[in-house]
């Protein structure tokens, strides 16, 4: 019953947003530089548009889930160091803290000269998932109770031991819950990313019709940026409820 009034209640959430952006832009309440939903849809019937689109949305997706991967596997790695030694914790954290610190948008030019421009997006969106995930890991392994880690050690089960059997499983919800928030910062770490001079990508698309005047296409790459970003979200949430039911 709630999850079907949660389906219902967001089916009609976002009917009522995508009708509220049709609305401002027939009223024209801000100006030209907001056009309707549906002219940015027709846009699309366009060959051109389309394909230049397509070639964008598909280098975009692929930086961002290329820093995802390696992003997750960075930050589960440092989070399992800290779960295995201890007194390494709080150094771990807080690297982890002053490299979420710093601008995105900071590293940029660092980046260009080490990585190059087309691997740039991909460690900018690496960057910004991992955080989460690297939060998420840790309070994860953290989250398993002091009663039964104290069975683990009253029967002589190794770090390695109580690792493996006890903290990752109970760790896995609260990682899932990592995810799901690490999946739009890559897109949006990859976006970032390619605006420092990629050849290719959405973000590379907005600046070039941001800068031609070109407000339908703008739109159009702003939402596939937005789509992607949601369906990760989505089915990553999704994974969550199915660990919930294993692994709560």
């Amino acid at each position: 019953m709630n999850r079907a009034r949660t389906t219902v209640l967001t089916v009609a959430g976002t009917l009522l947003l995508l009708a509220a952006m049709e609305g401002v832009g027939r009223l024209g309440v801000l100006g030209e530089s907001w056009p309707p939903l549906t002219q940015v849809v027709a846009a699309l019937d366009d060959p051109i548009t389309r394909d230049l689109l397509g070639r964008a949305l598909a280098a975009t997706a692929t930086a961002a889930g290329t820093g995802f991967v390696a992003g997750t596997l960075v930050a589960l790695v440092v989070a399992v160091v800290g779960a295995l030694l201890p007194p390494l914790q709080p150094g771990l954290d807080r690297l982890a803290a002053v490299v979420n610190a710093v601008p995105l948008i900071a590293l940029g030019p660092l980046l260009i000269t080490t990585v190059g421009r087309e691997g740039t997006p991909a460690v900018i969106a690496a960057l910004a998932a991992g955080f989460a995930v690297f939060v998420a890991a840790t309070s994860g392994l953290g989250a398993a109770g002091a009663a039964h880690r104290d069975v683990f050690r009253a029967l002589g089960s190794s770090r390695r031991a109580t690792l493996l059997r006890l903290q990752l499983p109970a760790a896995v919800p609260l990682l899932i819950d990592g995810l799901a928030l690490a999946a739009p910062a890559a897109v949006l770490g990859a976006v970032v990313g390619e605006w420092f001079g990629a050849p290719r990508g959405l973000g590379v698309l907005l600046v070039s019709s941001m800068q031609n005047f070109q407000t339908d296409l703008m739109w159009a790459a702003a939402l596939s940026a937005a789509v992607i970003s949601l369906t990760a979200y989505a089915a990553l949430a999704g994974l969550r409820v199915a660990a919930a039911r294993r692994f709560v």
